[in-house]
């Protein structure tokens, strides 16, 4: 990325400091650092600019030019953005508000802006019907840098072994969906109760009789069996999970094999 060429160096030879608001000699009007800003530091060759006679009492001090600023500098700190004058403590456009001070957009927001973009472009396709694994790989990269950022799992984790979903919950529920990280080394089944200790979601995959929460594919619908590895189900061939995916958690009959309408679980969710 280009450097910004912002501010002005040093015309001392030996210096040639970079300054973001260097200071101009009210004498020979040579630009120069904070160090060399005085007119013995850089050895000025011109006379003192002469000035007119101060009142008892008064000051030839330059005064702040920043809102209940009371500072005065004895030598002029000027803004080459706005040209005004502002002491030591506000000299930077930052501290002093410039009027002129072009405000970059954040990298996260940048970021958080596209991914918003991608989410909503994902979300009106799916009416349509199931997307490509390419695009879906893709979308999942994208929406893994936002995952990370508020994800909940084990901070014990290695990041190599982390591998973060947006898990939809079980429909009734207060929250929609939930984003959280599990290790790819887990299987199906330890991924299932701590998603649902994470969510505080009712469990009782042990009682024999009750419905089971599953974990399910978020475009096929598929109920994933509990034995199987997270390892496994990101390198299927054919219809792999991403990290920074969607996934599904669902209460099912214990005959069931997914979910019937995952098109309008995701919508409707």
């Amino acid at each position: 990325m280009a450097e910004l060429d912002i501010g002005k160096r040093c015309q001392i030879e030996s210096c040639h400091q970079q300054d973001f608001l260097p200071f101009v000699c009210d004498s020979c009007n040579g630009v120069y650092c904070l160090e060399h800003r005085s007119r013995e530091a850089h050895s000025c060759s011109q006379e003192p600019v002469r000035r007119e006679a101060k009142p008892a009492g008064g000051s030839t001090s330059h005064p702040c030019s920043f809102e209940d600023c009371k500072w005065k500098e004895p030598l002029p700190v000027i803004c080459p953005q706005c040209g005004k004058h502002f002491c030591l403590a506000h000299r930077h456009q930052d501290d002093h508000k410039c009027e002129k001070l072009e405000v970059q957009k954040p990298r996260m927001a940048a970021t958080k802006e596209l991914v918003q973009r991608i989410v909503e472009s994902k979300d009106g396709s799916k009416r349509k019907g199931r997307k490509g694994a390419k695009s879906s790989a893709t979308a999942a990269k994208v929406a893994l840098m936002k995952l990370k950022l508020h994800a909940a799992g084990d901070k014990t984790l290695p990041q190599a072994e982390r591998t973060y979903f947006e898990v939809y919950l079980p429909k009734g529920g207060h929250a929609t969906s939930q984003p959280m990280f599990f290790c790819s080394k887990w299987s199906v089944g330890k991924v299932v109760d701590y998603a649902a200790s994470l969510a505080s979601l009712k469990n009782n995959n042990n009682v024999l009789a009750a419905k089971k929460l599953r974990l399910c594919h978020p475009e096929t619908g598929k109920a994933f069996r509990m034995d199987e590895s997270l390892h496994a189900l990101l390198t299927d061939p054919e219809e792999p999970l991403h990290n920074g995916g969607h996934v599904i958690l669902e209460y099912l009959d214990n005959d069931s094999a997914g979910l019937e309408d995952v098109c309008n679980y995701i919508a409707h969710g």
